[in-house]
């Protein structure tokens, strides 16, 4: 059976073959087909990391519109840009930077928000979540003991009431309820889980993520990091060496064997 994705823009809803960034982009433009190389677009392709050479040489190029996608690639195959095998893709990101400056050259979206449940192909443009896809990330959390369910009630109430004393604060703005906003944003969504130990393994781990933070400014980035350190926080609970699991999934000789981590969780649950 084919997989389709169904994107919904307000009331108006396209079902398409793709969910990626690029049809989501070419949704924007409202039904125009053309392509355009301005200020919008190559600052979108330096945000998405576009290598430098490449940014420039679609800069400096004399032709910036384009009426198709025939158009379109044909400019990027004359600059050799089609021919790079460089990551990330120079036509890829070129593409969805061009399809950006068309949607910003029609004044589409100029004082507009994009609110989304965070999926990678929405972040564009001035961009936040959705309150209630934030909120379910709460509720979802397995709880074990009254306790524990009378703090996720908690923590969603505060969540909800913070939401409307925001639209209220919108309506009705002052630098003195700003201020109140922001210390109670705080205190609501800080990390915490309500398990002790596990808030002071999170800090220790929340610290580690900060001082690495600067390392990457993309998403892709981001989500290996985050990736990784998950993987090294379970290898370490497990009672295993991150390096000797490294060293095994990449095949390293002579280096310590690692089971599979799923299995090993799946053991321990058992015991439990």
């Amino acid at each position: 059976m084919d997989q389709f994705s169904h994107t919904q823009k307000g009331g108006h809803s396209r079902t398409r073959e793709s969910k990626s960034r690029l049809n989501f982009l070419d949704l924007l433009r409202a039904g125009y087909a053309d392509y355009v190389v301005n200020d919008a677009a190559l600052a979108y392709m330096r945000g998405r990391a576009l290598a430098g050479p490449v940014i420039r040489t679609l800069a400096d190029a004399t032709a910036k519109e384009f009426a198709d996608h025939g158009a379109w690639q044909a400019h990027l195959d004359q600059l050799g840009i089609s021919a790079l095998k460089v990551h990330p893709d120079p036509v890829w990101i070129a593409t969805e930077g061009a399809l950006w400056g068309a949607v910003r050259a029609h004044g589409f979206l100029n004082d507009t928000v994009i609110v989304s449940d965070d999926a990678g192909q929405f972040v564009v443009g001035s961009h936040a979540l959705c309150w209630v896809h934030a909120e379910r990330l709460v509720h979802r959390l397995d709880t074990f003991t009254d306790r524990h369910r009378v703090a996720q009630a908690h923590i969603r109430n505060l969540i909800w009431w913070f939401y409307a004393d925001l639209k209220a604060y919108r309506a009705d703005p002052s630098p003195r309820r700003r201020s109140e906003l922001r210390v109670r944003f705080d205190r609501i969504f800080r990390r915490r889980t309500g398990f002790a130990t596990r808030d002071r393994l999170l800090a220790r781990l929340h610290v580690t993520r900060r001082k690495i933070s600067g390392g990457t400014q993309v998403t892709r980035g981001r989500d290996c990091r985050d990736a990784f350190l998950g993987l090294m926080r379970t290898a370490t609970r497990l009672g295993f060496s991150f390096w000797d699991y490294l060293g095994d999934r990449l095949h390293i000789p002579d280096h310590a064997a690692v089971p599979y981590l799923p299995d090993l969780l799946r053991a321990r649950a058992q015991q439990a």
